[in-house]
């Protein structure tokens, strides 16, 4: 893995975007990687390391989290901003076309970026996200948001483990990583979570009104691989429904989870692999 940063513009300067990069720089075929609203781009070191021999795969920590700054006081975090980021990304990557894995908001990016004119996605990957989420799911995910201090790296994961209850098939060792590079240790000694606070902020005051992407999705012409964790409040099954009405859209449905699926386990890994695979074999 390398690591790297790009600098993206805001409305009053410049902030640093860092993005962690697998496989062979020379690939020119790319898969981007883009994490949720609280997570970060160390969510996908495994499914990154299983595609590092087929792709140039790129994790970018969106602006706000993980090793990337954060937004200047008063500066909002929204799509319009993480668009700008993405496609000074883009351009740092000097490729044309890309593929693109998105959970959850990294879903939202991709559909936003997707359906543009002359769009270099070409193959898009959502992990349980799609064209319409209630307000009440974004209500939920707003509850456990906020300014958390932990006295230890255990208490992070205790913490993590009792909040993504779809990732319940995950080893120790994995937990351990999600609280690792879920979390930032301050000058006090104590742990707090690894995005600004100010994002929590910007989830409560924006979850009162559903988010109706269809405009978007429907301006999508590529082959899509829909993840769905099947008990998902964020992506209900009547949108899933409505969404397999596209025949370039193909189903993978995770019974017995809700929101979201890691992209840690073994089978959702190879199911993501083996899609990308067949994609190109057709082109």
């Amino acid at each position: 893995m390398h690591t790297d940063s790009v600098r993206c513009l805001n409305a009053t300067g410049f902030h640093n975007m860092v993005y962690h990069e697998w496989g062979s720089r020379d690939n020119a075929r790319v898969l981007v990687c883009v994490h949720g609203l609280a997570r970060n781009s160390r969510d996908f070191d495994e499914l990154a390391l299983a595609l590092s021999r087929e792709y140039r795969v790129i994790c970018p920590d969106i602006v706000g989290r993980g090793a990337s700054d954060w937004l200047p006081s008063g500066q909002p975090y929204d799509i319009p901003q993480y668009l700008s980021d993405m496609t000074t990304l883009l351009a740092r990557l000097n490729v044309d076309t890309v593929d693109w894995v998105g959970t959850s908001m990294g879903g939202i990016i991709g559909i936003c970026l997707a359906a543009l004119s002359d769009s270099p996605i070409k193959h898009l990957v959502l992990n349980d996200i799609g064209a319409f989420v209630p307000a009440t799911a974004l209500q939920r995910i707003a509850e456990y948001l906020g300014d958390k201090h932990f006295q230890s790296l255990s208490d992070v994961e205790q913490y993590m483990r009792s909040t993504y209850l779809s990732f319940n098939n995950l080893t120790d060792k994995q937990w351990r990583h999600l609280a690792k590079y879920g979390s930032r240790l301050q000058s006090n000694g104590e742990y707090a979570l690894h995005y600004d606070p100010a994002i929590a902020e910007a989830a409560k005051h924006s979850c009162s009104d559903d988010v109706d992407l269809w405009p978007f999705w429907s301006a999508i012409k590529i082959p899509q691989l829909l993840i769905w964790g099947e008990e998902s409040d964020v992506l209900p099954e009547q949108t899933v429904r409505d969404m397999q009405a596209n025949d370039q859209l193909e189903l993978f449905t995770i019974p017995e989870i809700g929101h979201v699926p890691s992209l840690m386990e073994r089978p959702q890994i190879e199911k993501v692999k083996m899609w990308l695979r067949e994609q190109h074999r057709h082109n």
